[in-house]
């Protein structure tokens, strides 16, 4: 199958292109990411992905330009559903990127992280796969968590530990900020 697998970040790809690599699949990544704060932050993590495409032989399209503003217009004052709103910023690129190169599915690194909500990321990309009539790959990439970050060891790939938003980035430094429960806004340190 030819899979457009959306990437938030060279550490998370790793995993989840070496596995359906593996499978048969043909993968071309897409990095598409406006959440990422800052900007310094958002060039640390596409020249990472970068060093990860030409170690791997990945094929990416790449959205370099930096997305904060258009983010923080759709999350301001809807913070309590930032992360929804997130994942469908993301995939809906995605989608239509996948539709426009016609590969015949589409899934994202964020099925890699533990830290993510996997039921809303499904959820999302589930109704944008209906509405644009392509199939989403769905697959459980966090049974390799370990692995992945193991192999970006080796490879000396810069690692980030938060999503990349900015509420994100203040729950790594701020205790009281953090959720209970594992989300996309739980300050998870990726080593």
């Amino acid at each position: 199958m030819n899979i457009l697998m959306h990437i938030c970040c060279g550490p998370c790809a790793l995993y989840p292109f070496t596995v359906l690599r593996s499978d048969g699949h043909e993968i071309r990544g897409f990095f598409y990411n406006p959440n990422i704060h800052p900007y310094r932050e958002f060039k640390k993590r596409l020249a990472a992905l970068k060093t990860v495409a030409g170690k791997m032989g990945l094929e990416i399209d790449y959205v370099e330009e930096y997305g904060l503003k258009e983010y923080l217009r759709k999350v301001v004052y809807n913070e309590e559903r930032r992360c929804s709103i997130c994942y469908e910023m993301r995939l809906l690129p995605t989608v239509r990127h996948a539709k426009s190169i016609g590969a015949d599915a589409f899934t994202t690194t964020l099925l890699y992280s533990r830290y993510q909500n996997h039921d809303l990321i499904r959820a999302a990309a589930e109704r944008l796969a209906d509405e644009y009539d392509i199939s989403f790959y769905y697959q459980d990439f966090r049974e390799g968590w370990q692995q992945g970050i193991d192999m970006s060891i080796k490879m000396d790939i810069y690692r980030q530990h938060y999503c990349g938003c900015i509420y994100s980035e203040q729950e790594r430094y701020d205790k009281s900020k953090r959720s209970p429960a594992p989300h996309c806004t739980r300050s998870g340190q990726v080593t």
